[in-house]
């Protein structure tokens, strides 16, 4: 990816399991704010999503766009964008490490994305880190209330 936005979270629970949400598109609209709708449109031969229709809305920017996704087992899934009305590009991932003693994971999240409309690229960073912050949050969230730690408000 060219130039992009990284973050990263410490998650309580296995790669796999934090995979496992990842995973599950049909799921997204629970605990991922601008995510409406989702539709997975082709699957790979390892039985997760190949390609993606995604239904944004977050407020000023409604848009849907569907998304090709690679898999690496359970250490990293990676996305670029196949059509989208708004944008003109999307790659982004997540890269799962296990930390010392197996049940805690670090996600990286590296997003990069290109609008249509002309934007300061400065401006454009800081909508990446938006967006990436906000999935993070809500990806440690639904692992770990669905982890047994909390009960899962859904």
């Amino acid at each position: 990816m060219a130039e992009h936005t990284r973050s990263s979270i410490t998650i309580d629970a296995t790669p796999a399991t934090v995979m496992a949400v990842i995973a599950d598109f049909a799921d997204y609209p629970a605990w991922t704010g601008e995510v409406k709708e989702v539709e997975v449109l082709e699957t790979g031969e390892d039985g997760r999503a190949s390609q993606v229709r995604l239904l944004l809305d977050a407020g000023a920017i409604r848009d849907e766009h569907v998304l090709a996704y690679t898999w690496d087992d359970d250490r990293e899934v990676s996305w670029t964008l196949v059509r989208s009305q708004m944008l003109r590009s999307l790659d982004g991932s997540y890269t799962l490490a296990p930390l010392a003693g197996g049940d805690r994971t670090e996600v990286t999240y590296q997003l990069a994305v290109d609008v249509k409309i002309p934007m300061l690229g400065m401006i454009k960073r800081k909508a990446e880190k938006v967006i990436i912050d906000r999935a993070l949050a809500g990806l440690k969230k639904r692992v770990e209330d669905a982890d047994g730690k909390k009960p899962v408000q859904g």
